[in-house]
């Protein structure tokens, strides 16, 4: 199942980014933009003005401030608890998926949507969705290394839910914003989680020749 997500990421990002460099466009990009937003005012996006404020207090939960603290109270914990081991493998794998977004955004340079008004600033290029790529690295590696923890299957079910929703959220809440094409944000999606259930099955690995820390509850 984990060799299936990393091959159909892989391959979804691959033709997207294929398209990308290609100066291709997706109609589905233009449509969904311009589904989210007033027919009479491109500048207003749909629905009550409190679902605005809501999805810029969503995006924040991908912004690098927010990411960078929750790994680091994170790995405090591992380092205290003596799991020094996959502390260092968690903060590696997250910001060696962060690097690898930047220079994915800067070698594709793909320019942010004009179609409508941006609801937040931005400043850096669009493809694939930083927010998208690094909130699914954090937070399914996050759930993962969670649940790995558990006994409980209801338990572990619950954490990677948590951390799929969050993800989904995230990068929905950056197409809403208008700051992203839809196809940046799935491409996002799909790099971080390929590379998150590649961290997940390395993690494993690491655990089975016990060179990091085993589980909590086997």
């Amino acid at each position: 199942m984990v060799f299936l997500i990393i091959a159909a990421g892989g391959f979804v990002f691959l033709k997207l980014a294929s398209e990308v460099m290609e100066g291709e466009s997706f109609a589905f990009d233009r449509l969904i933009l311009q589904g989210l937003r007033s027919a009479s005012d491109p500048s207003i996006p749909i629905g009550p003005a409190w679902l605005q404020a809501a999805m810029i207090d969503i995006t924040a939960l991908g912004g690098v401030t927010v990411l960078t603290l929750l790994t680091t109270l994170i790995a405090c914990y591992l380092f205290v608890t003596k799991k020094s081991g996959t502390a260092v493998l968690l903060i590696a794998a997250i910001a060696v998926g962060a690097l690898a977004s930047t220079l994915l955004k800067f070698g594709y340079a793909r320019p942010r949507p004009d179609l409508v008004a941006h609801l937040v600033e931005v400043h850096t290029t669009s493809f694939p969705s930083g927010h998208a790529m690094n909130s699914a690295i954090t937070y399914l590696t996050l759930g993962a290394l969670l649940a790995r923890a558990e006994k409980d299957r209801l338990v572990r079910i619950f954490f990677m839910v948590v951390a799929i929703l969050l993800t989904l959220a995230i990068g929905i809440s950056r197409i809403y914003l208008g700051v992203h094409w839809p196809s940046d944000v799935l491409a996002g999606w799909c790099i971080g989680a390929s590379w998150a259930a590649l961290f997940s099955l390395f993690a494993r690995a690491l655990q089975q020749r016990h060179t990091i820390e085993q589980p909590t509850a086997a």
